[in-house]
This record gives structure tokens, sequence and C-alpha cells, in this order.
């Protein structure tokens, strides 16, 4: 399947990251939100990034007005109906259960018959999503990685309903927009979340217990384990509310003490101390 147009719902640092992803590679984007701030700081944000890499050489200055051109923007619901002619569809809103299931009934109502439907969703039960949709065997989960624009990483998750068809499409669509796939059934966290988020609340129970500080934390696990980034900064790279959301989820659903969320966290989260984005978590950010 080649895809020529994808729609984006969500226009989060998710949402922003794929559509930026999807226009570098040539594709028309629609990238629709409810909220008009949320879509300028979204084009905002592409814009910068273009610019940096102008700056560097790796793109020229006409190179990112084409990527920006191909992206068009919309901060109304209705504007969904737009949806009826593009080829795929990539719903990345906020991490509840509520939100995504109106999005895709709504999909299922106003995409084309052939349209491939998916979900960003990290945590929660794409075959709920599926069946909302009223077409679940054209429904996949694409579980980007934040950032979208620099880690290459798609898990690509399936329902019982999914056809073969529809794998192989959402494959070629990761393939077409340079991504690096890996297949897995429908369950809470998937791959990576399964295995990083415990990590990251072990590292949080270190730090509330007074173990270590969050930058010893986060400096022996890139020393030591080689990685590019500790647990503490991840967490306040993926957003500490996101974070809950996806370990409430989980632990839901499996009920191991691992996924419940540490008190410390729910406190900052409490506190609007979402991370980066808002420029305090457990670090400040300027």
């Amino acid at each position: 399947m080649e895809v020529g147009s994808i729609g984006v719902v969500g226009a989060g640092l998710m949402g922003a990251g794929i559509a930026q992803v999807a226009a570098q590679c040539g594709l028309q984007v629609a990238l629709i939100d409810t909220d008009r701030a949320r879509v300028e700081g979204a084009l905002d944000g592409i814009r910068r990034r273009l610019g940096r890499q102008a700056e560097r050489r790796q793109l020229t200055g006409e190179e990112a007005d084409q990527i920006l051109a191909r992206i068009a923007p919309s901060a109304d619901w209705e504007s969904l109906e737009a949806l009826g002619t593009a080829d795929a569809v990539v719903e990345a809103v906020v991490e509840d259960l509520e939100a995504k299931t109106r999005v895709f009934r709504r999909l299922g109502e106003v995409c084309k018959s052939g349209a491939l439907l998916s979900s960003n969703t990290s945590s929660l039960p794409l075959s709920e999503l599926a069946a909302a949709s009223g077409r679940p065997e054209r429904v996949i989960g694409l579980h980007f990685f934040n950032p979208p624009w620099a880690l290459k990483l798609v898990e690509v998750v399936t329902t019982a309903s999914t056809t073969p068809e529809t794998l192989r499409d959402g494959l070629d669509l990761c393939e077409q927009l340079g991504r690096f796939t890996v297949q897995v059934k429908d369950t809470p966290g998937f791959i990576v979340n399964r295995l990083l988020v415990p990590f990251i609340f072990d590292a949080i129970h270190m730090l509330d217990g007074g173990v270590a500080s969050a930058e010893d934390i986060d400096n022996a696990c890139k020393v030591g384990l080689n990685h590019t980034m500790g647990p503490i900064a991840t967490a306040d790279l993926i957003g500490l509310d996101t974070l809950q959301l996806i370990a409430e989820s989980m632990f839901e659903e499996y009920g191991e003490p691992r996924f419940k969320a540490p008190t410390l966290l729910r406190r900052l989260v409490a506190l609007g101390h979402l991370g980066r984005k808002t420029g305090r978590g457990f670090y400040r950010y300027e």
C-alpha cells in the first residue's frame, strides 16, 4: 500500500512529531486537534526543528518550506470529515480510552473503506478502539516513540481482528516513513513500556528513598548500562501525567505491584509538574 496522504489526529508532541516525519517523507498531512493553541504550538515546534536542520545543512531552507507546506492544520473537530480522502490515519490524542474511542468511532464514519486506521496508544487496549471504528479488520497499532523525528522504532500492534493485509499495509507505511518495526500482540504496554515502566518506577523509588540523587541514578544508567538517557530524565521526557496513565492501564490489566505508580510521581502530577513540557518534573528545565 503506497500512502500519499495521511491524517494525524492530535497535535501534541507525538502527533506533531508524526506529522513532521510524514511530511518530510513527502506525504500530504492533515493535522487535526480541537485546541487551536496546541495546533499552533505544534507548527511552531516543527518550524523550529526544520530550521535547526537547515542550519546544520541537513536540508535547505526551500526544502523546509516545502515540508511545512505539506501540513494542513485544523483546530476543528468537524474537520475530521476531511479525512475521508486520506489513505491512512494515525490517532495520537491523549492516552485516555474514552477520548480515543470517540475518535475511532468518528473515523469509522468518515474515512474511506480502504483507509488504514491506526492508533499511537502506548498502553490502552487496541481491540476496543478497533471495535469502536466499526471496521476492526482495518485497525492496527503504530506506537511511535518520543521524539518521533529522532527515534526510529515503531511497535506494530495487531488484534485478533487485524487482517494480514492490514498488517502488511501498516508495515509498508512504516517502511515508507523510514521506521524500524517490531511486531507485538495487543497487550498493555506492548514490548518497550512493559519493560521500561517498572525500570523507571524502581529508579523513582530509589530517589524517593534517598538512595541516590536523580543525577547519579541517571548517570549510573548512562555510563554503566550505556543508556542514552537515564530513567528519571526519561520519565520527564515521556511526561509524568502520561506515564501515570500508562501505569494505571497496565496495573489494571496485570495487577502486579511493579506497575503501580509511585507516590512521588503522583504528587508531582498533582502539582502540575509534568516534566519537560511544563518546565519542571523531577528536573527543572529552562
